[in-house]
């Protein structure tokens, strides 16, 4: 009884999490799932990926030589992808350890290889995951009060700066001050967009594709198969039909003289 509710606990306290995680300053934007069969869109976001991303986050449970499926050859996955001495077939790793990004960051950053399933939320869908990755990317601003420079609407007070911030530009995040509803003597922040304070080498909707295709990758990369998963249950699916209509017309054809 005493495990029963440890484990009841358990599912309480991830449940709460999950809804807790997608609290914040912004709804979650819906993410095109189509751009997960794009093959040119992948391999866009893969690059952004290993120059932005595994520098400091690892995808320990992804190989290199898993691009193949995303239309790259071997040696395109050496000139691209690998700037160590690691080989095609190695784990996508990085050579930071954990003790010392506790140091520097306070935290070891998360390993990124299911980061899209990790992060769906409760109730809201198996591609919630990619929704929060997809508004996460797009809705940092620059905050002085923070250790970094850096807040996040869809994660506030993240921890993490702003890796992409060459590419988006900085922008700061424009509140009102509002009576609270809940109570006539006190007024609240209200969150009412973003302003763009110095544009980046790239415009709002190249900014905004780049944040597709890496989070694409991402989503990808949490589950390589499944594409081909749905293609087979598709065939699955149509064998049975037809093997249900032959069954059914053989066991007529067995009972027909039987009364």
């Amino acid at each position: 009884m005493k495990r029963l509710l440890l484990v009841l606990l358990a599912a309480l306290t991830w449940s709460g999490a999950a809804v807790a995680a997608s609290a914040g300053l912004v709804p979650w934007d819906r993410f095109d799932t189509k751009r997960v069969t794009d093959m040119a869109a992948l391999q866009r976001g893969a690059q952004l990926f290993a120059n932005y991303c595994l520098n400091c986050h690892s995808a320990g449970f992804m190989r290199y030589n898993r691009l193949r499926d995303i239309g790259l050859s071997d040696q395109q996955i050496k000139d691209n992808f690998i700037f160590t001495g690691v080989k095609v077939g190695d784990l996508m790793t990085i050579s930071m350890t954990p003790a010392d990004a506790k140091d520097w960051f306070g935290a070891a950053p998360p390993d990124l290889t299911l980061i899209a399933r990790s992060r769906a939320g409760f109730g809201q869908g198996a591609n919630s995951g990619a929704d929060y990755i997809y508004t996460f990317l797009r809705t940092y601003y620059r905050d002085e009060t923070k250790a970094t420079g850096w807040n996040n609407a869809a994660f506030p007070n993240v921890g993490m700066p702003f890796p992409l911030w060459e590419l988006q530009g900085q922008q700061r995040a424009v509140f009102a001050t509002q009576p609270d509803p809940h109570n006539a003597g006190k007024s609240t922040e209200v969150f009412k967009g973003f302003e763009m304070v110095k544009p980046g080498s790239m415009t709002e909707v190249q900014y905004k594709e780049a944040a597709a295709d890496l989070t694409a990758f991402l989503f990808w990369m949490a589950e390589p198969v499944a594409t081909n998963r749905v293609r087979i249950g598709v065939w699955v699916m149509l064998f049975l039909a037809v093997f249900i209509v032959i069954a059914w017309r053989l066991n007529a054809a067995y009972w027909k003289d039987i009364k």
